[in-house]
């Protein structure tokens, strides 16, 4: 069984800063990519960044130049880290990786996902 445990979530300023981090655990095999989307109220969930094992990223026009995105592939960790935040970057922000159990296999799992809120 594989989880997803986001962590760093938490309400800050306008200008502020937060960083998340989300942890993949249980018996996987490969990890191909991990990313972070994010969902406001009333709104689709959107993708924020993503990152593939070889380190390649893809930011949201709206984060670019603010929030970067980087990985542990020995740790299956994967860290978002979001300055100049602003009040429309509120939102739930949800991990995900694109990963194989076994060989053969690979699903995209999700994080239960942590509440950012930017607000003063």
């Amino acid at each position: 069984q594989v989880q997803l445990v986001e962590s760093g979530g938490g309400l800050v300023q306008p200008g502020g800063s937060l960083r998340l981090s989300c942890a993949a655990s249980g018996n996987i095999f490969s990890i191909y990519a991990m990313g972070w989307y994010r969902q406001a109220p009333g709104k689709q969930r959107e993708l924020v960044a993503a990152i593939t094992n070889g380190g390649s990223t893809n930011y949201a026009d709206s984060v670019k130049g603010r929030f970067t995105i980087s990985r542990d592939n020995a740790k299956n960790t994967v860290y978002l880290q979001m300055n100049s935040l602003k009040p429309e970057d509120t939102a739930v922000y949800y991990c995900n990786a694109d990963l194989s159990v076994r060989p053969g296999h690979r699903y995209t799992y999700w994080g239960q996902g942590t509440q950012v809120t930017v607000s003063s």
